[in-house]
């Protein structure tokens, strides 16, 4: 990889360069609809990533529960329930920070698709609720869950020396998400995703990413769910475009080091985010 931007992308275990490198293991990993065994799975994911000292783990959509014809109001679990508090306490044991997706309660029988941020001493940072629910491809998302504020705070989360701003799934679809969390700081966007399987969409899946990492000139990072119906094919992507990162569909534990310095390079290069003149407004 010859460019600043790959260059903020390494994945055969040497440190990047510079000394502010951020290490992140990428976990695409099966999920069931059994939330104890899922708890398992977190956890065997958690010592993977402390194995090669990791500083950030990702888990997918629903980590917590996935039921393919459909997750709601029976999967939910509060944000004081077992699968955030397995993640409280193994980000604190390992010192580890973790994003990972859950399924909360909501109103009116309907759930919440959310993803929470958690630090490295296990404090929960903070909560993303879907804004964009899967009404498309003859699904309707929106029938078992409630939608996300547009206008709620973006979630980031500081690790090291980056900024990593967290969506999932559905809203890779949508532009104007990846650039509010960027305004807010992202130098990093991730999405925690169950894509579901069909035509193209592996192919679809892979240029959105691609798409929003080039005109956000920040590293994007998808985290499929792998198994029976969902693409899995996690993909971490450059700013510059480049993939640097790229698995098949069966579960797979993967760790990068991603550079700040390279991000800083295409920024420079391409001050796109500064000569742009409209802004997004929630609505």
């Amino acid at each position: 990889m010859a460019d600043a931007g790959a260059d903020a992308v390494h994945r055969d275990g040497r440190p990047a360069s510079g000394s502010e490198t951020v290490r992140v293991t990428v976990a695409q990993v099966a999920v069931s609809d059994d939330h104890v065994a899922n708890r398992v799975v977190a956890a065997d994911a958690f010592r993977s990533a402390a194995r090669v000292h990791a500083e950030l783990l990702v888990l997918p959509e629903y980590a917590s529960g996935y039921d393919r014809g459909g997750v709601g109001a029976e999967h939910a679990e509060p944000l004081e329930g077992p699968f955030v508090a397995n993640l409280r306490r193994l980000a604190r044991e390992h010192g580890i920070a973790v994003i990972a997706g859950t399924t909360l309660p909501g109103s009116s029988g309907r759930a919440v698709n959310a993803v929470v941020a958690v630090d490295g001493a296990g404090e929960l940072a903070g909560v993303y609720r879907k804004v964009h629910l899967y009404d498309a491809f003859g699904t309707r998302e929106s029938d078992r869950l409630e939608p996300g504020q547009a206008d709620a705070p973006p979630l980031v989360l500081r690790v090291g020396a980056l900024t990593f701003g967290v969506l999932t799934c559905y809203d890779l679809r949508f532009p104007e998400s990846a650039r509010r969390v960027v305004d807010a700081g992202a130098d990093v966007l991730v999405y925690p995703s169950a894509w579901v399987a069909g035509p193209l969409k592996a192919e679809q899946w892979r240029t959105l990413l691609q798409a929003r990492a080039i005109e956000n000139t920040s590293i994007a990072i998808g985290v499929g769910m792998a198994g029976k119906g969902v693409t899995g094919r996690s993909v971490l992507v450059g700013p510059d475009g480049v993939v640097g990162l790229e698995l098949g569909d069966k579960p797979d534990i993967r760790t990068v080091d991603l550079d700040p310095a390279g991000v800083a390079a295409v920024r420079a290069a391409n001050p796109s985010l500064e000569n742009r003149r409209y802004t997004v407004v929630p609505r």
